[in-house]
């Protein structure tokens, strides 16, 4: 049974950081891609990053240059490094997985983790 645990998120302030988590277990790890999601109440899930099987890192446009995300195969994580936050970051960030490649759209994920929220004051 594959599992999927975020950790990680908290109340922080503006310009602080805080380093997101994914643990998967029970995925064939070293051949999938790890995206984080992020969604706000009544807006869409929209994907903040990715890395695929290969380590080529996604950002959306909103957080290059605050985000960094890493995979360590052997430990079967992803790391989100989150820089520089600021108050528009506040979101519930999802982890999810899917073979290889990374994708755009949320219902190409097939795994998924219950989130951890995010809250950034200003």
């Amino acid at each position: 049974q594959v599992q999927v645990v975020e950790s990680g998120g908290g109340l922080v302030q503006a310009g602080e950081s805080l380093r997101l988590s994914c643990t998967t277990s029970g995925l064939s790890f070293g051949d999938s891609a790890v995206a984080w999601f992020r969604q706000v109440p009544g807006k869409e899930r929209e994907r903040v990053s990715c890395i695929t099987e290969l380590s080529i890192p996604y950002y959306r446009d909103a957080v290059k240059g605050r985000f960094t995300i890493s995979r360590d195969n052997a430990k079967a994580t992803v790391t989100l490094q989150m820089n520089s936050l600021k108050p528009e970051d506040t979101a519930m960030y999802y982890c999810a997985a899917r073979p290889k490649y990374c994708s755009l759209q949320q219902r190409d994920y097939n795994y998924w983790g219950q989130g951890t929220q995010v809250t950034v004051s200003s």
